[in-house]
């Protein structure tokens, strides 16, 4: 699952808990996190502590992948300083 904000990775931990069939209180435990702040995440928070969000996600089995976006093909930057520079010599019949 492609994880773009607070949201989406507050989801992602809820559903994955449930999955496994643990309430709030035993990933809380086992994260050594509190289960209000547990059920800050789950909802969305966007100002989590990272660290914390670690803890969630090991103790759910879970990994985090980071990924750069794909080099789109055309590069529109520079397009338009090859039409600010103007025709390239030999272009110019």
């Amino acid at each position: 699952m492609r994880v773009s904000n607070a949201t989406d990775l507050g989801l992602l931990v809820r559903d994955e808990r449930r999955r496994r069939g643990m309430t709030q209180a035993d990933l809380s435990k086992a994260a050594h996190v509190s289960r209000r702040w547990l059920s800050a995440l789950e909802a969305g928070k966007a100002t989590a502590e990272f660290g914390l969000v670690l803890r969630v996600v090991h103790a759910l089995g879970m990994a985090l992948d980071a990924s750069l976006p794909a080099k789109p093909d055309i590069d529109l930057d520079d397009i338009i300083n090859a039409h600010r520079r103007g025709p390239a010599r030999g272009d110019d019949k």
